[in-house]
């Protein structure tokens, strides 16, 4: 009897670079998704995409991945309130593996070594679920999530949404609730508290590893 399995999806980013690389010489992607609700692996599915690289701590503003996701279902009215995406933004818009693709695709032309964002194990179980649908296994890149990194730096801190830690750190602030905006606004918010990590002697691409609870 054959024994079915899935394709591994080719996500091209370069993570061959030693763990000594210094924070200034990574690149990442910083990447945000918005979703018809939070049962990804059930009924709700993938509406947009945004991302952002940062090179050698830099934010590349100029350089923005977007795309809207066809979900191949209505977007309830709950979540069109919060993202102001509606049913007719994504009726013509391309399958999640299409975008998926091509979000990988920019990553690669900008020679990412990793991924990164805010509250991102949800974003990549996002991608994990829409690559499953099209028969694809999706082995996650080495990511960060700067809920780690506030973690490190700010260990009584209670997890508080995007919007403030950006307020208490005076990081520039985007559209909230918009995969472009947030993906903007963790990007500027990940800089910073990577200077921050720097200052405590942590300054590698190792060091910042370590201090993920994304594993891969």
């Amino acid at each position: 009897m054959a024994i079915w399995s899935r394709k591994i999806f080719q996500d091209h980013i370069n993570q061959d670079i030693p763990l000594s690389t210094p924070l200034d010489h990574v690149n990442l992607l910083v990447v945000d998704t918005e979703t018809t609700g939070f049962a990804i692996g059930k009924e709700d599915r993938l509406i947009e995409v945004g991302a952002v690289p940062i090179v050698g701590l830099k934010v590349l503003e100029k350089h923005i991945f977007h795309s809207h996701v066809n979900p191949g279902r209505t977007i309830p009215s709950e979540i069109t309130a919060l993202t102001s995406i509606e049913d007719s933004d994504v009726t013509d818009a391309p399958s999640a593996q299409k975008v998926i693709e091509r979000l990988f695709a920019f990553g690669s032309e900008h020679n990412v070594n990793g991924m990164a964002g805010h509250y991102l194990s949800f974003d990549m179980l996002v991608l994990k679920h829409e690559l499953r649908r099209s028969s694809y296994k999706f082995v996650q890149p080495a990511a960060v999530d700067t809920l780690d990194l506030l973690a490190y730096l700010v260990p009584t801190w209670e997890m508080k949404d995007l919007s403030y830690y950006a307020s208490v750190f005076e990081t520039r602030m985007y559209d909230r609730h918009s995969a472009v905006g947030d993906a903007l606004t963790a990007a500027y918010l990940f800089c910073e508290l990577c200077e921050r990590i720097k200052e405590r002697g942590k300054g590698t691409w190792g060091d910042l590893l370590e201090l993920s609870s994304l594993r891969f």
